[in-house]
């Protein structure tokens, strides 16, 4: 697929995606660029959500700059200033966590994403909180995929998770729930219909 199809097959998609969603949370940023990134921000969930089992931390510590192989050619890197990922083609691409844009205060999670009729790739930031331990994307049909999550040195109250799915064949888009180490749910995009 050209460059130029396969931009204009994730603005599609990304056009599906900026649909207002509805859930206890406040959303702090909601975008579609050309490139066909789409960008949704989210604060702490109201009320809290059972309790679930004990996980352990799957957060794998990273230096400044250090590249991660996200798969698919996707890469991904964190500076102080945010997470930083590029695409198959290079295309690079930057979310920050210190232009005032989120609420690092309390608990919130984003969603970034962009794919093509081979799949979707998922990413975000997670921040508010030194207790992070897993992230998980979740479908609008329920299902969940479990995230990689990347954090720089001395636990600086956010990091960076990223997952692969296959196409979507819902309307809509998913969700993301950020758990701590005890397994508490901590915050939540809820995924949303049209």
């Amino acid at each position: 697929m050209t460059r130029m199809k396969k931009y204009a097959a994730v603005a599609a998609v990304a056009a599906v995606l900026v649909s207002v969603p509805t859930g206890a949370y406040a959303v702090t940023e909601r975008s579609a660029t050309a490139t066909g990134t789409t960008t949704t921000a989210a604060t702490a969930v109201t009320p809290p959500a059972p309790q679930e089992q004990s996980q352990a931390s799957g957060v794998r510590v990273v230096k400044a700059g250090e590249r991660v192989d996200a798969g698919r050619g996707y890469t991904l890197w964190l500076t102080p200033g945010g997470k930083h990922w590029s695409d198959p083609d290079g295309f690079e691409n930057f979310r920050s966590v210190v232009d005032g844009n989120i609420d690092r205060s309390r608990p919130g999670v984003s969603h970034q994403s962009e794919g093509s009729p081979a799949g979707v790739f998922h990413s975000g930031v997670y921040y508010g909180t030194k207790k992070a331990a897993r992230v998980e994307l979740v479908a609008a049909d329920g299902t969940r995929t479990p995230a990689s999550l990347v954090e720089l040195p001395g636990r600086p109250g956010w990091g960076a998770w990223y997952v692969h799915t296959p196409p979507s064949t819902h309307p809509g888009g998913p969700g993301v729930a950020l758990y701590d180490r005890a397994g508490r749910l901590l915050a939540e995009l809820p995924a949303w219909d049209f």
